[in-house]
């Protein structure tokens, strides 16, 4: 692990202690100034590298409280992966060296109730919406079993799944997490309250 950065606990830390001021309304607006854009022009060394869904209510930087070079952010509708996804986390593990990589879902996922629709009527949407129900489909097999009966148990459950299946897809990122060097955790986002909860995780926090 790189010596400027933190361990994956500390990035977890301070994403907790970001999401808490967001929560309670108190946020600091962290390097969001003339001389942290200035001081990255060269380099990013951030702290974490998020996937999460494109959902408009669910800005990463805005809910962890944090400013420009913080966390490398990818988003997808259901946080879906796929290969330009799956690069971009190898990418933020090989060369940004990123001591936590956070999948965050959030209840309401209009993604997973879509795909709960299409396994319940076996009627599917047509163009690259197919491509995203096709990929949460899994997820919501997974969480049926698990006996999940709404749309936020399948939430939850799409974000182990997508945890889990990110490990066993690249063993960039799998290593990286056999040797600590990296963590994972897995988060659902509460729309009404701000709050992120911790439901999975891989690694050391």
């Amino acid at each position: 692990m790189s010596e400027s950065q933190p361990t994956p606990a500390e990035a977890w830390k301070k994403l907790q202690d970001g999401n808490a001021r967001f929560v309670a309304g108190d946020v600091a607006h962290p390097n969001q100034n003339a001389a942290r854009r200035s001081s990255l022009t060269d380099s990013q060394h951030p702290v974490a590298a998020i996937l999460g869904c494109s959902d408009s209510r669910l800005a990463a930087e805005i809910i962890f409280d944090v400013g420009l070079g913080d966390v490398f952010v990818v988003r997808t509708a259901g946080q879906v992966l796929d290969d330009a996804v799956m690069g971009s986390l190898e990418f933020s593990v090989d060369v940004l060296n990123v001591p936590l990589i956070l999948v965050l879902g959030h209840d309401s996922c209009g993604a997973v109730a879509a795909t709960m629709n299409s396994s319940e009527t076996g009627e599917f949407p047509g163009g690259y919406v197919r491509d995203l129900v096709e990929r949460i489909t899994p997820s919501i097999v997974a969480a049926q079993r698990a006996g999940a009966s709404t749309v936020n148990e399948a939430v939850e459950e799409h974000v182990k799944q997508t945890v889990q299946r990110m490990i066993s897809r690249s063993t960039v990122l799998h290593d990286a997490v056999e040797s600590g060097k990296t963590a994972v955790a897995g988060v659902t986002y509460r729309l009404a309250e701000g709050r992120a909860d911790l439901v999975t995780q891989l690694g050391e926090l």
